[in-house]
């Protein structure tokens, strides 16, 4: 049964949250790499995606914690069936924000659409639908407007969460807002810092490379376009 759900988009440092959740002992903590590594699970998001029906208790009864998304899509609910759980919203400046996912999030996704393995090629299409288009509505290069819907989700956050059961955090800040608002004592070790846009840049397989270099060039070229377009309108 979840006892916390961080709630701020990927890339706010959800991955360090992750770790720490764990070390914290509100571990097992649920992500989206968790969805391909229980069966049935991937049908199980797209059926809440439709608007259907699901056991959420089935879902996560294996955890005791949930981070950014899937999770953080289907909020409202899950606030209403977990009513004991602590919300932690994980928040970065919005200029950092939207860079860091320009390069990791963003371009990774669209990536999978190429992915070499029909089955993978099929199962990603859940978090392109969920993010891409669920959460950005296909509009994640404009930067104006994926940051102001960045913003919203924060405002909204606020207003669907009672004072009491959240949390607005920082990673920066460390242990102590976050073992306070637990209620458990600050671990004597270090608190856990992922670099996840250096290791998923590091760790992206060639094809995957390929793609995205492909798909810069692609955007690179239409604003281009764009450019020499609204210079032939002004002559």
């Amino acid at each position: 049964m979840l006892q916390v759900i961080g709630a701020g988009f990927g890339r706010t440092g959800t991955h360090s949250l992750a770790l720490a959740l764990d070390k914290l002992g509100f571990g097992p903590c649920y992500t989206i790499l968790d969805v391909d590594q229980n069966v049935g699970h991937w049908q199980l998001w797209n059926n809440a995606l439709n608007g259907k029906s699901v056991n959420w208790n089935a879902l996560f009864q294996s955890y005791q914690s949930a981070v950014e998304w899937p999770t953080i899509s289907f909020l409202p609910q899950l606030i209403n069936h977990f009513p004991q759980a602590k919300i932690i919203l994980t928040m970065r400046d919005p200029d950092s924000w939207y860079e860091s996912a320009t390069t990791t999030i963003f371009p990774g996704l669209e990536a999978t659409a190429k992915h070499p393995d029909p089955e993978i090629r099929e199962r990603s299409t859940l978090n392109r639908r969920l993010i891409l288009e669920h959460v950005f509505s296909g509009k994640y290069w404009d930067k104006v407007q994926a940051i102001h819907i960045y913003q919203n989700h924060i405002e909204a956050v606020e207003k669907l969460v009672p004072a009491d059961r959240l949390l607005r955090y920082h990673v920066k800040e460390g242990w102590p807002p976050l073992c306070t608002f637990l209620e458990v004592p600050e671990p004597a070790e270090s608190f856990p810092k992922r670099n996840a846009r250096a290791s998923f840049l590091a760790s992206a397989p060639e094809w995957a490379k390929q793609v995205m270099d492909e798909n810069r060039q692609k955007r690179e070229n239409q604003r281009l376009d764009v450019e020499a377009a609204k210079e032939s309108s002004d002559i």
